[in-house]
């Protein structure tokens, strides 16, 4: 049995501006429309939002990369955007925090993923998504290959973040797995869970609960069936580890050896789950590229997720923020103690 100590995290996060991480997934422009609600539209019964800003963040594989930037690694960026405003703003928000864009492709034949959510005082209205799901074409595919093929020399680790848009397939991840022959590199995915079946053999995947349970075929109702589920998936996809995240359950982490670990959620208060998933693949594999062991990464990357639920919108959490988190609540999660567990009959909430 063994502890995890905030001592030690605070350590691993000391070591978070040393390694560079390889992002690839599907770019997407978050928008915002801020403004206020006094009346209902006489036309149809729905509210009438007088506008008074619009603000965008990077948003999915880009928000990953931001997490990164924000925690203090060095971050290269391959996906795909359109020749359109919307990817001239992702490339001004990559360059403002000194992201290396080289391996982002402009495709003129499809659009850059755009999500527009409006938002009365506090409370999302409505979401607008401009996007397309086709499969990038050939002739993207080899660019962005291209430009891995020839820097994956210089990665610590890489991340798949996959939000189904048309970029991570099948034959990228056997791409993947090629390289992986001539110079092994940790890899993290975050799934689509319809593309679960293409991430065989990387070195961890991170789902949610609902992900894992269509991936598995199982609902997860009991931590006996989420020990079911987690060992199904390793055994599906050869993967070396895996993380289901929980929402307010916390994290499980399933390993090759069979050990498991279950995790509770740190956050004080959830204001708004958008990109928490990005946060959490984010912290694990910086913190595994430092040297950390598996615990403690899903630990580190708790704590962080702790952090950017209670914040709204697609946020972050630097590596400043992230240890006075971890300072102020070590009393508290002290008495939990971090531990690896033996399979228990308790029901899940749902």
């Amino acid at each position: 049995m063994s502890t995890i100590r905030p001592s030690k995290l605070r350590k691993i996060i000391d070591q978070f501006s040393d390694p560079t991480i390889l992002v690839i997934g599907d770019v997407i422009l978050d928008s915002y429309v801020w403004g206020k609600v006094e009346r209902i539209c006489p036309e149809a019964p729905v509210p009438v939002v007088e506008v008074q800003k619009e603000t965008y963040m990077l948003g999915g594989a880009a928000n990953v990369v931001r997490n990164l930037r924000t925690l203090g690694a060095d971050v290269y960026l391959s996906g795909v955007v359109g020749s359109d405003y919307p990817s001239k703003i992702i490339y001004e928000e990559l360059e403002s925090i000194h992201v290396n864009a080289e391996g982002l492709v402009s495709d003129n034949n499809r659009p850059t993923t755009k999500k527009t959510r409006v938002v009365a005082g506090h409370q999302q209205v409505v979401r607008f998504d401009h996007e397309t799901k086709a499969v990038i074409s050939e002739e993207t595919f080899q660019k962005h290959l291209a430009f891995i093929q020839k820097n994956w020399e210089c990665f610590d680790a890489i991340i798949v973040s996959d939000y189904g848009k048309g970029l991570v397939t099948e034959a990228l991840l056997k791409e993947l797995r090629k390289l992986q022959v001539k110079n092994k590199k940790w890899i993290s995915v975050d799934p689509k869970e319809r593309n679960m079946p293409y991430y065989k053999g990387v070195s961890l995947v991170t789902p949610n609960q609902k992900e894992a349970a269509f991936a598995a075929g199982k609902q997860i109702e009991t931590e006996q069936d989420l020990k079911e589920v987690g060992r199904k998936i390793m055994h599906q996809l050869g993967c070396e580890n895996l993380v289901v995240t929980l929402g307010s359950q916390g994290m499980a982490l399933f390993q090759k050896g069979g050990e498991f670990l279950k995790v509770p959620t740190f956050a004080k208060e959830v204001f708004d789950v958008s990109g928490a998933g990005d946060t959490v693949i984010a912290t694990l594999t910086l913190a595994v590229s430092c040297g950390a062991t598996l615990s403690e990464a899903v630990a580190l990357a708790n704590y962080a997720a702790g952090v950017v639920v209670g914040k709204l919108g697609t946020a972050a959490v630097s590596a400043m923020e992230l240890k006075k988190y971890i300072e102020t609540e070590k009393n508290r999660v002290s008495k939990r103690h971090l531990t690896y567990q033996s399979p228990l009959p308790s029901r899940l909430s749902s």
